[in-house]
């Protein structure tokens, strides 16, 4: 008798168990593949970015044209988060070509490098970039945070710097075609923290 009660529990545990994974799993069917470099690879600031050009499509240099930064306006968040709120708006999936953790849900420093990008698609529309600028040549970079509220991390700074340097040398991108979001609508991103001047000296820095 104790067996069969022993057996029993045992089978409604599982059967629980099973339910609430799929309960959870359920709403995170947005496409947000990808794949990651961890902040450690950032240790003693020497890691080169040489894997971002290791991607299962062709890179055509010439097609990219620009790099724009934006943030994801909530203290936290990861692919997969912004993967559902752009599923949200009628998109496949992740909209970004890049994403930057902060510490929060993702690591601090941790770059994720997005399917637009591993398969070499135009990102998502930024919303209220103008008509003259070409957003399908566009490779979009996004920082976790809300960088209307508080500063980025040093660390995602850095490994921004060290993205869009390996990007612009690799492509041929100009500095004049590094833009914050803000720069072409009428948006605050990446927000009123975001350190120009400081980014700046750090893409400089890397030449």
């Amino acid at each position: 008798m104790r067996t069969k009660i022993v057996w029993g529990v045992l089978g409604i545990g599982m059967t629980l168990s099973v339910g609430l994974l799929s309960v959870l799993d359920s709403g995170n069917t947005a496409r947000a593949g990808g794949r990651s470099l961890t902040p450690l690879m950032g240790i003693e600031r020497s890691v080169g970015m040489e894997s971002i050009f290791q991607t299962p499509a062709s890179i055509v240099s010439q097609r990219w044209e620009s790099i724009v930064i934006v943030h994801s306006g909530q203290p936290a968040g990861s692919p997969a988060d912004i993967a559902q709120e752009h599923k949200s708006l009628g998109y496949d999936g992740l909209g970004f070509h890049f994403v930057i953790g902060n510490g929060k849900r993702m690591g601090d420093g941790e770059i994720h490098v997005g399917y637009r990008w591993l398969d070499q698609q135009p990102g998502a529309d930024l919303s209220g970039v103008n008509s003259g600028f070409n957003s399908s040549s566009a490779i979009e970079i996004c920082l976790i945070g809300d960088g209307d509220r508080r500063p980025f991390s040093d660390e995602q700074l850095y490994r921004l710097a060290q993205l869009v340097d390996a990007l612009s040398d690799e492509l041929g991108i100009s500095p004049d075609a590094v833009h914050l979001h803000k720069d072409l609508a009428g948006t605050s991103s990446p927000g009123q923290f975001f350190p120009r001047a400081q980014f700046n000296e750090l893409l400089a820095s890397m030449d």
